[in-house]
C-alpha cells in the first residue's frame, strides 16, 4: 500500500496523544492530516485534548498500546477509511516518565517500550507506514564529568540492571526494535532523542522540577532540588519539541537519529531563583537527596538538528517560564 492517502487527507497515529507533548502534536498535525490520538490516560489526560475532541479530523481512542489493537475494525474510526487508506504516519511518544511515580510505573514502562513499541511496528508494517519514535536522552546514559555536549554518535553507557533500567534499557530497546523493522521489513523509521522539555500541559506536582517550581513559588513554599547546587540541565520549550518532531518526520531522508533539546545548560537553582523572582515569591531553595528517576542529563549538541533539519529551539527561558506559570497559576486556582 502506497503511504500516499488515497483520500484528501493522510492518516497519522499518535501514541501517548493525551500526553504533555502529544498534545501539542496532535494540535499541530490537524492543519494537515486526520490524527488518531492513542492514550490509556496513565499520564495523559483529556483536559490536553478536550478542545479538539469535536474536531471531525480527529479521534481519541483510550487504549493501552501494549495490548493488540485492530484500528481498522473500530466503528469509531469508520470515516478515516482504515482498511482502504491506511495508516500513512505513527508518532509513537508512549511511555510513562513522572519521576515521583516511577517505582509504580516499572513493569508498565517495560510493557509499553517492548510490546507497545513493537505492536506499533506490526502496524506500520501492515501498513507501509513511516514511524517516528520518541526516544530519550536517557540513551546516553548519566551525566560525564567534563563532559559537556553528546553528540547523536556517541554510544552511552548505563548499568542495565540498575533500579531505574526499565526506562533507559526500555528507550535503547525502543530505537533496536525500530532500526530492526527498517532493516528486516523496510520500513521508513525516524529518531528523535528528546532532552528535558518544559512548559504548559505537563503534570504539576510529580517531580519534575520546573512545573513543581512554578507551583511551590506561586504557593510561597520552599523550591525543592533533587540534588545539590552543581545540577545542571538544558531546558527547551514544548512547542520547540512538537516543531522538531515534525521536521523530523517530513525529513526528505532518515538522517539517523536526531537531539532534540536545548544546547544551553543551566545551573538550576539559577532556574529556581529566576522563577522566585518572576513570580514575586518569598520562597527559598532548600536541596533534598536525588530522585531515581531525575538525574542530571548530558548537554544535546544540535549540529544533526541544525544540518539536517534546519531546526534549533527558538523560545527564550524566560518567556517560556512565564507562559508556564499562568498555566500552573490556572491550575491551581482550578483545583482550588
Amino acid at each position: 500500500m502506497s503511504r500516499i492517502p488515497i483520500f484528501e487527507k493522510k492518516n497519522v497515529l499518535i501514541t501517548g496523544g493525551a500526553g504533555f507533548i502529544g498534545s501539542y502534536l496532535c494540535e499541530a498535525l490537524l492543519k494537515e492530516a486526520k490524527i488518531i490520538c492513542v492514550d490509556d490516560l496513565s499520564g495523559g489526560r483529556l483536559q490536553n485534548i478536550e478542545h479538539l475532541l469535536q474536531h471531525p479530523d480527529f479521534e481519541f481512542i483510550k487504549h493501552d498500546i501494549s495490548e493488540p489493537i485492530q484500528f481498522d475494525r473500530l466503528p469509531e474510526l469508520a470515516r478515516f477509511k482504515i482498511q482502504f487508506q491506511g495508516i500513512q504516519e505513527i508518532y509513537h511518544l508512549a511511555c510513562p516518565t513522572a519521576p515521583k511515580e516511577f517505582e509504580q510505573s516499572k513493569i508498565k514502562i517495560l510493557r509499553t517500550s517492548a510490546q507497545g513499541t513493537l505492536h506499533m511496528l506490526d502496524l506500520a508494517t501492515k501498513w507501509h507506514a513511516k514511524v517516528l519514535l520518541a526516544s530519550s536522552s536517557v540513551i546516553y546514559g548519566p551525566r560525564i564529568a567534563g563532559q559537556q555536549y553528546v553528540s547523536e554518535d556517541h554510544e552511552g553507557s548505563f548499568d542495565h540492571l540498575s533500579s531505574r533500567a526499565s526506562y533507559d534499557e526500555g528507550k535503547r530497546f525502543a530505537e533496536t526494535a525500530v532500526s530492526t523493522y527498517r532493516d528486516v521489513y523496510g520500513i521508513e523509521i525516524r529518531i528523535g532523542r528528546i532532552f528535558r522539555t518544559y512548559g504548559p500541559r505537563v503534570r504539576l506536582s510529580i517531580g519534575e522540577m520546573i512545573p513543581d517550581f512554578i507551583v511551590s513559588a506561586l504557593e510561597g513554599k520552599p523550591l525543592t532540588i533533587y540534588g545539590d547546587e552543581n545540577f545542571l540541565t538544558s531546558l527547551c520549550y514544548v512547542s520547540d519539541i512538537v516543531d522538531g518532531l515534525q521536521k523530523l518526520m517530513h525529513a526528505d531522508r532518515d538522517p539517523g537519529p536526531v537531539n532534540l533539546g536545548s544546547d544551553q545548560e543551566y545551573d538550576i537553582d539559577e532556574v529556581a531563583g529566576k522563577i522566585i523572582t518572576l513570580t514575586n515569591s518569598k520562597s527559598k531553595i532548600v536541596f533534598e537527596p536525588p530522585l531515581l528517576f531525575m538525574r542530571p542529563q548530558p548537554t544535546p549538541s544540535i549540529s544533526r538538528a541544525r544540518q539536517e533539519l534546519g531546526w534549533f529551539p527558538v523560545m527564550r527561558l524566560e518567556d517560556g517560564l512565564k507562559k508556564m506559570m499562568e498555566y500552573a497559576s490556572a491550575q491551581t486556582h482550578r483545583l482550588g
